[in-house]
């Protein structure tokens, strides 16, 4: 029967995102209050990633099932269908193509505030679409002041959230009136999308959606996405003043050398790392520097005369997760745009006696520059030695994930830092 079913890539695109949506509501209401438990923190964080994730699956796949129903015909309405039955029926349909473009969209606003509304406290986190790349927040809204940011992250969240309870109730209408055409009815609507079923009878309603039903179904949703937007407001007198924006960045991290007289050394990239590691949600992170280098000039005999030099490029942090990886390039971890590069610089050397010595140096990273003690153990062997060294770093000593979490409630504020260095003589 000719045209009496929807192609198989509008078939397709619409069990797609029904499954996405599905799969959305149950994960959105459990995981906004499993966040606040120590207990399901990490399994929370890790779901806000999918959600967001399968947010993004579902605007994409909605526009472009949207360009596929107005460039290719689809199947007409049963010919004995009441005409407040097929008003309804394309009024649903309006209101699904619309609230389907607006609920990633006001969750792609509320993520890109920076500001965690269910807990009233800035929350800035990367958007990672499947671990394969970073979407950015909308920029005109990531760079807004934080009073603004803070009251846009309500409005969109409230939107965002009573947009999610209308799909709730257009899914179960949209569902019993498929079972109602297809078990008493039995006109063949519900085959039109399930190719396994039979046709049972011919349809020969009118094919296109009226441009009343339509406006409906559109109204429909912008009134739920208006009504949370306006109805959701936050508190006046929070920790959001207490947020503050730097206004003056600092001058770029020095990148000069000034070389010791000590022996020098070539270092060993295949053979060397930097490695991190802390608790984040409940659940220990490891991590390590890809893009670094380093200037050592050593010698146990003329402590006097060693220096060493390090540059890190902080934007090549991995630790495997990329959303953590997206949200440590952020301004308010390492700032990777503005502040590049992160130096360690030692110039004070103490034996420790054997093989075990002491560098007392500098850690400059962004705005913040620290002292910081190297314990480290000096392996010779012929031409080759083998250091290694243990930092630990107070992170809020260097304005890390300040505006987020500066309580240690997300990230530990103590980092253990592990230096392995092979290398040898010049």
């Amino acid at each position: 029967m000719a045209g009496s079913r929807y192609s198989r890539v509008a078939m397709i695109l619409h069990w797609l995102i029904a499954a996405c949506v599905v799969a959305m509501v149950p994960m959105g209401l459990w995981m906004s209050d499993a966040v606040r438990d120590p207990q399901t923190q990490q399994t929370a964080y890790r779901l806000f990633q999918l959600h967001k994730a399968i947010g993004f699956t579902i605007l994409g796949l909605t526009v472009l099932r949207l360009v596929w129903r107005l460039t290719h015909p689809v199947p007409p309405l049963p010919a004995g269908m009441k005409r407040w039955e097929a008003f309804s029926a394309r009024a649903v349909h309006a209101a699904f193509y619309t609230l389907l473009i607006a609920m990633p969209l006001t969750g792609w606003i509320y993520v890109s505030t920076g500001w965690a509304a269910s807990m009233d406290e800035p929350l800035q986190v990367a958007t990672s679409f499947f671990g394969l790349f970073t979407i950015p927040h909308l920029p005109w809204i990531a760079d807004a002041a934080v009073e603004a940011r803070r009251e846009l992250a309500f409005h969109a969240l409230g939107a965002h959230e009573l947009v999610a309870w209308g799909a709730v109730v257009l899914f179960v209408l949209h569902v019993a009136a498929a079972l109602k055409h297809q078990l008493v009815d039995r006109d063949g609507v519900l085959a039109s999308m399930v190719p396994w079923l039979p046709m049972r009878e011919e349809a020969a309603g009118p094919r296109h959606m009226t441009a009343a039903a339509a406006l409906f179904g559109i109204l429909l949703i912008a009134g739920l996405a208006a009504a949370g937007w306006l109805s959701s407001r936050p508190e006046p007198g929070t920790a959001a003043a207490e947020v503050q924006r730097t206004s003056t960045p600092a001058p770029a991290i020095d990148t000069s050398i000034t070389p010791g007289t000590a022996t020098e050394w070539s270092i060993d990239q295949s053979d060397s790392s930097i490695e991190f590691s802390g608790n984040h949600a409940g659940s220990d992170f490891r991590g390590r520097f890809q893009d670094w280098e380093g200037h050592v000039w050593f010698d146990p005999e003329n402590l006097a005369g060693s220096r060493a030099i390090v540059f890190v490029r902080t934007g090549s942090a991995r630790t495997g997760d990329a959303t953590q990886e997206g949200s440590l390039a952020q301004a308010e971890w390492f700032d990777v745009e503005s502040f590049p590069v992160a130096r360690f610089e030692a110039e004070v050397f103490r034996s420790l006696g054997g093989n075990r010595f002491e560098a007392d140096g500098t850690l400059a990273i962004k705005q913040a520059t620290v002292p910081v003690t190297l314990p480290f153990t000096f392996t010779p062997s012929g031409d080759t030695a083998r250091v290694e060294g243990h930092l630990e770093l107070d992170r809020m000593a260097l304005d890390l994930g300040m505006q987020s979490d500066p309580d240690g409630g997300w990230v530990s504020q103590m980092i253990d830092v592990n230096i392995t260095v092979s290398a040898s003589r010049k």
